[in-house]
């Protein structure tokens, strides 16, 4: 009897639950009990008018499953995400984060054997030419290591302030930082910038102090000016608790105390476990897909590939999905390839889910910024876009054009004005801190970047494949308050290392150029050598052009450091410039040695006997302010007297080479750089001279 009662009362909550779950079973009658759903003796028990409704049975059964499932696949993600760690390495350049990377990627068994070690060499990371050339990143990169069943995503980031850029879309896809300051030098202007930045995600911050085995490391010291720079950048509780490992990046090893270091790395891996949390999952269901590119590839066989990490929900291969943009036309596709990353290279996946960094293919038209949503039902229980990633704006511009010189077209592949636009439209790709504009010449376009180095590199990437390019003078980038309508140009922090018999000539150049002082003082960097650290703000328009000026003035000791500050008012008056005029070509022609002769004592020649000159071209150096014209293709005459001076022979000096970054600094307001697949050869503008003489 107890029995039977106990399971009418079952069948009475199992009715409700069925009219609840299916709104078509209207009726209930207990007419009939199957024997399949009432168990042992009850089945023969007479319960009268008891009818179940088939499909509110299986509706039930299915949302019950469904919803077990959908548990049980959140539960396995937040597993799978908890093997998971996503960091960026960031740092001030030359404090060791490529080096110190390399070594990590050593040791968690990517090589196969000390020859593929050998092959791979050192600073596997900077694999772009003028990376290893110029001996710093430019692009920031991505990899991963597997470390006691843990996925490590490692973002190597340029260290140099006009790529911040790549250090501020790569932050988008990490959970936190491991910040590499070097064991001497401490926190630099740099190191400021990409920690702010980081603080400012909510980010925690792993504290590298790298380069540990130099006989002048002061870890205390630097320890000390750390934690100092995050209370200046008002850090939480959270992210000032941060932990110190000591670390040298070149030998390959770490410790968590700087006097006992291991052989190996194995307290960094253990404490990016223990420090950096891993991603924080919301949810893995398809239609809550959110992944924010920040990245683009190009495969010869795929295309256009984007990176990004996975925010929320699961991405699969060929699924339906679009691409948003807050500001821009939903753009729809679907996905053909998919991967993730594995050591060097990546791995090709069926899926991936939240947590992850992938890499896919299927979207020609994906850009930095976009979030990947998904579109099945036509995108009906999408979510929304996440928000573009937000950089600095540029400070400096120059302009790019069609060369037009006498000697133009002779090495050149690309030399029309259609080729130039195309290839710089296409940097805006990857390059989010770039920015390219149309100009009133129709063979010309405004490029603005970070710094006079950001413009350089792509204009070197552009002869190195075979461009022609016309380059204008670098100049910065003016803006007006729009609350006080006053117009503001851009200032630099700069800080210069000297040794102290070279501070005056520093303070001098400043000086010329409108700095502020901001700090002076005594470094000791080891031994019984002293530094003298000079710390100044300066227009950006005053650093045009510094650096090699400086460098000559402190015979090649100065260090110097600069990273952007804010926008100023702007200073009234032009900035002391170059003082010195140029060595102009006097005709066409090829430069003899006999011509060499006459005009070496004029000034420092940029030029060799056999080179072809054209009117108008800077040929060196003038020994005083103002522009000379000289002839260097001038031929001695031959006649039948004997000279009297005939046995008395006249060496001729050695030209200047002029790099590609030390032409754009000799650069003044009316001159323009030609850039060859093979030569830099500076010229006055004919442009300006034409407006001069219609003034005149």
């Amino acid at each position: 009897m107890i029995e039977e009662v106990k399971m009418k009362s079952f069948i009475s909550s199992i009715a409700v639950l069925l009219s609840l779950s299916s709104p078509q079973c209207s009726a209930f009658t207990t007419s009939h009990v199957s024997r399949a759903f009432v168990p042992g003796p009850v089945a023969s028990t007479n319960v009268k008018n008891f009818k179940v409704c088939d499909s509110a049975v299986g509706s039930y059964h299915t949302s019950l499953f469904s919803a077990t499932a959908e548990e049980t696949e959140t539960t396995s993600s937040v597993e799978d995400a908890q093997k998971i760690r996503n960091i960026a390495v960031i740092a001030h350049v030359d404090h060791g984060k490529t080096t110190l990377v390399d070594a990590l990627i050593r040791q968690s068994g990517v090589f196969r054997d000390e020859q593929q070690i050998d092959e791979a060499g050192e600073r596997v990371m900077d694999s772009e030419d003028q990376e290893r050339e110029r001996g710093i990143t430019i692009l920031a990169k991505n990899l991963a290591v597997m470390r006691n069943g843990v996925k490590i995503n490692i973002m190597d980031t340029p260290g140099h302030a006009d790529f911040g850029g790549e250090v501020e879309r790569v932050l988008n896809m990490c959970d936190g930082v491991l910040l590499v300051v070097d064991s001497v030098e401490g926190p630099k202007p740099q190191t400021r910038f990409v920690l702010d930045k980081a603080l400012k995600k909510g980010m925690k911050a792993l504290v590298v102090v790298n380069k540990i085995d130099r006989p002048a490391a002061r870890p205390d010291y630097v320890v000390d000016k750390v934690f100092d720079l995050f209370v200046e950048l008002d850090a939480s509780d959270e992210q000032t608790d941060f932990t110190v490992v000591y670390a040298s990046g070149l030998q390959g090893k770490a410790g968590m105390e700087p006097d006992t270091l291991k052989d190996d790395m194995g307290d960094l891996f253990d404490a990016v476990m223990e420090s950096i949390d891993p991603p924080v999952i919301e949810s893995v269901a398809d239609d809550d897909l959110q992944c924010l590119v920040s990245n683009i590839d190009f495969d010869a066989f795929k295309g256009k590939m984007g990176v990004a990490r996975i925010t929320k929900g699961t991405l699969k291969k060929g699924q339906a999905v679009a691409l948003a943009h807050p500001d821009k036309a939903k753009k729809t596709g679907r996905i053909s390839s998919l991967f993730t990353f594995d050591n060097l290279g990546q791995k090709e996946v069926e899926r991936a889910q939240a947590g992850e960094i992938v890499m896919f293919a299927g979207m020609e038209d994906v850009e930095i910024g976009d979030t990947l949503i998904t579109n099945e039902n036509g995108g009906a229980n999408a979510a929304d876009p996440l928000p573009p990633i937000a950089v600095e704006q540029p400070t400096v511009r120059m302009t790019i054009g069609v060369n037009k010189s006498p000697l133009a077209g002779r090495e050149g592949k690309f030399l029309t004005s259609r080729m130039i636009r195309d290839r710089l439209f296409k940097e805006l790709d990857r390059n989010v801190a770039l920015q390219v504009e149309e100009t009133d010449s129709a063979d010309r376009y405004m490029v603005s970047g970070r710094g006079q180095l950001h413009l350089t590199v792509l204009i070197e990437t552009m002869r190195r494949e075979g461009f022609e390019l016309e380059v204008g003078p670098p100049t910065v980038i003016y803006k007006e308050n729009e609350e006080t309508g006053e117009v503001e140009e851009p200032w630099e922090s700069v800080e210069v290392r000297v040794p102290e018999e070279y501070v005056g000539g520093v303070v001098d150049l400043f000086n010329g150029r409108k700095a502020e002082l901001q700090d002076m003082g005594l470094e000791q960097s080891g031994g019984d050598t002293a530094m003298s650290v000079v710390k100044y703000l300066v227009p950006t328009r005053g650093m045009l052009g510094l650096r090699s000026n400086m460098l000559t003035a402190t015979r090649g000791t100065a260090i110097i450091d600069s990273v952007f500050d804010s926008y100023r008012p702007r200073i009234k008056g032009e900035i002391q410039g170059r003082d010195k005029g140029s060595l102009l070509a006097f005709a066409d022609g090829v430069v003899t040695s006999f011509g060499c002769e006459g005009a070496q004592d004029r000034g420092k020649l940029f030029c060799s006997p056999g080179d072809d000159v054209y009117k108008g071209m800077i040929i060196g150096i003038n020994q005083r302010p103002g522009d000379l014209e000289v002839n260097v293709c001038k031929t001695k005459a031959l006649t039948n007297m004997r000279s009297a001076t005939k046995g008395i022979t006249v060496g001729i000096q050695g030209a200047i080479e002029m790099t590609l970054d030390s032409c754009v600094e000799y650069l003044a307001a009316d001159e323009l750089l030609e850039v060859t697949p093979s030569k830099f050869r500076m010229a006055k503008n004919p442009d300006m001279k034409t407006k001069k003489s219609k003034k005149n």
